[in-house]
C-alpha cells in the first residue's frame, strides 16, 4: 500500500493529517462493534453501532478535537453470579473512532433496538475571499511587525 506524504511545500497547515491517519490504521483494525455508515440525505449521515446489551450508562459518545469517539464499558455485561454454556455475544470494553471533516458536526445520538445511532451533518463551508495588502518594501522592513501595525491603527 503506498503511503501518502503530506510533506510537500504545497500542503501548508497538513502536518497532523499524516498523524491522524496513522491513528486510524492502528485503531481502525477491530470489528468491534460492528457497524453501518448510512447517508440519510446530501447533507446528512449516521453512523450506527451494534451494541446490544449495553446500556447508555455503559456508552459514551465525545467529539475530541476532529474525532468522534465511541467507548463501551462492560459494567453491567460482566456479572459473576452468570454461568454461561456458550457465549457468542460479544461483551468487552471497546473504543471506536472515526475522524470528521472540517464542517461535520455531531446532531445528536440514540438508542434503538440494540443499535447507537450517531447523525451527524456537514454543514457547508462559507466561501471568503481576503485580499491581503502588500506593505511597501523598506531595507528595514524584512517582515510585516503585526504589533505595530496594530499600535497605528489604534491611534
Amino acid at each position: 500500500m503506498s503511503r501518502l506524504t503530506f510533506n510537500t511545500p504545497f500542503m501548508l497547515g497538513f502536518e497532523n493529517l499524516e498523524r491522524m491517519m496513522d491513528q486510524l490504521a492502528k485503531g481502525g483494525s477491530e470489528g468491534f462493534p460492528p457497524y453501518n455508515i448510512e447517508q440519510l440525505s446530501e447533507t446528512r449521515l449516521r453512523i450506527s453501532l451494534a451494541v446490544a446489551g449495553y446500556d447508555e450508562q455503559d456508552l459514551d459518545v465525545t467529539v475530541e478535537d476532529d474525532r468522534l469517539i465511541i467507548r463501551g464499558k462492560t459494567s453491567t455485561l460482566e456479572q459473576e453470579d452468570r454461568h454461561f454454556l456458550y457465549r457468542g455475544i460479544a461483551g468487552r470494553n471497546f473504543q471506536k473512532m472515526f475522524v470528521l471533516a472540517h464542517g461535520m458536526k455531531v446532531e445528536g445520538a440514540f438508542m434503538d433496538k440494540g443499535l447507537l445511532h450517531i447523525d451527524l451533518l456537514r454543514v457547508e463551508p462559507v466561501s471568503s475571499v481576503t485580499k491581503i495588502q502588500i506593505a511597501p518594501n523598506s531595507k528595514n522592513n524584512k517582515s510585516l511587525d503585526v504589533s505595530s501595525k496594530a499600535k497605528e491603527n489604534k491611534k
